[in-house]
This record gives structure tokens, sequence and C-alpha cells, in this order.
């Protein structure tokens, strides 16, 4: 993208891949969500470089940062979150972040309060993404297995298996919405070829939907051992929503999606009202914005996701 420089740095822990714009304004962190690289964010890229200077970090794990299986969890990723902070961004930053990151943004503005500028966190998984409500309750852990299959399963990566086998009931109950059988099809051979043409290669596909696009490439270069972590619980049990929303001192704007409750499949969405209400009662001077839209805001709803940014910033300086 024109703007963007992707670049590396060593923690002296794990090389992370980031990309960053050009200095427009404060500094504007953005953390994807669990699986996805910096890329998720193309769609709003462009109008968010016009007021900040944008970082999109790939978290321990993706994309093209370094991988260390067995050592997934919201300690080692806060590390690379201060180094990061401390040693590339080096000032004071707002810091957003969708669904998992989102609470790595909130763990950032809990402990390193210095380098926080604002937190915006992006349909956060807050207090149902603990364990074991997350294994119990949420429609997630079962996605999250069918990640882990479709990406090393006994045969290998694939990820065909993925969009064959997915499943997403809609908030009626009454549908279950899946990847027609010809679409799926086409995908995995797309996916087949593509690796046959570049071994050993992120697969990206340039024809496909951005959001199609980004997907598959992110999937390519995710090590499923992250997502075992939540499986697990490991990750889970490194942190203690409540404890950390307590410490939040800075600005924050929590964004909440659309969610509802299956009575087989359960928690469909990140939060649900009372989530958002325990969240409140914890940060009293939060604001917070109800956007009809699914997980990925800023992927279904780009313009408003920026409005919000933008808001936040005039907010923060109102002069």
């Amino acid at each position: 993208m024109r703007g963007i420089t992707e670049k590396f740095v060593d923690t002296g822990e794990v090389t992370l891949h980031y990309a960053v714009g050009p200095d427009n304004g404060p500094p504007l962190v953005l953390i994807p969500g669990q699986s996805m690289c910096w890329e998720s964010y193309l769609r709003v890229l462009p109008a968010l470089m016009r007021e900040f200077q944008v970082y999109a970090p790939d978290i321990r794990g993706h994309g093209l940062s370094g991988r260390t299986p067995g050592d997934y969890n919201y300690r080692s990723i806060g590390r690379d979150m201060t180094f990061f902070l401390r040693e590339v961004v080096k000032r004071p930053a707002v810091i957003s972040g969708n669904s998992s990151g989102g609470v790595i943004a909130l763990w950032c503005a809990a402990d390193l309060p210095e380098l926080v500028l604002g937190v915006v966190p992006e349909d956060p998984p807050l207090f149902s993404s603990e364990w074991p409500r997350l294994r119990d309750g949420c429609w997630a852990y079962g996605f999250f297995k069918l990640v882990v299959a479709g990406l090393d399963g006994p045969n290998g990566r694939d990820m065909g298996h993925i969009f064959r086998n997915f499943e997403v009931p809609t908030a009626q109950g009454a549908r279950i919405i899946r990847i027609p059988g010809w679409l799926a099809w086409l995908l995995s051979w797309l996916i087949d070829r593509y690796e046959k043409e570049h071994p050993g290669a992120p697969i990206d596909i340039g024809w496909l939907p951005m959001q199609l696009r980004v997907l598959i490439k992110s999937f390519s270069t995710f090590d499923p051992d992250f997502t075992r972590a939540f499986i697990d619980g490991s990750a889970c049990a490194s942190i203690d929503h409540a404890a950390v929303l307590k410490k939040i001192r800075c600005p924050m704007l929590l964004l909440h999606a659309d969610w509802f409750i299956h009575p087989e499949h359960g928690l469909l969405g990140a939060m649900t009202d009372d989530d958002v209400r325990r969240t409140r009662e914890l940060v009293p001077h939060a604001d917070y914005r109800r956007i009809r839209s699914g997980h990925s805001i800023h992927i279904e709803k780009p313009r408003q996701f920026i409005e919000e940014l933008v808001g936040f910033k005039k907010a923060l300086n109102p002069g």
C-alpha cells in the first residue's frame, strides 16, 4: 500500500513484523484479532494515515512475525508490546485492537500508562474469553477447534477443511449459514494450486475480494499453537479482565458490535450487554458506542470505525 513501510524488529525474544505510515499526527497502534495479520486494516488505513502515524504490528505467531510455540499468552505478548511501544513507537500512542487484540490494547493501557494516550478496544471479548466461560458458552470455541484442525490436522495444513466445515447460526436460530460446497471446493483448489506454485510463501491470491484475500493470507502464515492456547485455557489463565480494567485511567472508547445467545452454540459475538455493563462499572469514565456490525467493525463498517477513531483523537486534543 502506498505510504506504508513494512519493517522488522528483534525484541531479543522474538522478531516482530509491522507496518508503519508517515508521521501525520499522534501514533495510532492497530492490533489485529486472533489469526489475522496487519493487512486486515487495509480498508481503513488510507483515511487513518491522514490523521495519525499508524503502526500495525503482526502479533507473535501471526503474519511475518516470529513463532514461539508453547509460549502464547498475554504475559509474553505484553512483553512484546512493551518493547514495541518503547523502542519502535517511542512516544505515547492511541491503541486500538480488534477481538483479542482489543484485550491486548487494554492490557497496554493498564500496565503501560505512560505509553498510552487512549485506548479504543474494538469488540473485545471481555469476560467471555475467560476460562471456563470460553469453553462452555461461546461459539468461538468450536471455531477455534475448526481453525486448528484445518491448519494443523493429521495430514498437515488443509485450509479447505475450514471452508468446507464452517457453520454459523443466525440470530433467529432457524438457519445455519454455510459456505456453498462449490465455493469451498473452488477455494480449496485455488489454495492448493498457489501452494504448489509458491511453496513456503504466504498465500496471496490477489484477485479475490479483499476480505477473503486477507483471511486466506492470514491463515497461511498463522501458527495454530496460538489458538491451541485458547482451546486449552493457558492463554486465558494469564490475564484477569476485571483487574486489567480497574487499572485503566486513560481515555477509553469501547466499540461494541452485534451479539446474541444461541440455545445450542452459546454466545455469538464478543460481549453481552451484561459484559458491557460490568466493563463500564469498572471503567466509569469510558465512552461507549454500540455499532450494528459483525465482530470486525473496521472491515464491515470501515467508515464508522474511521469516524470513531478520528473523533476520539479530537476529544483527546480539543484545541
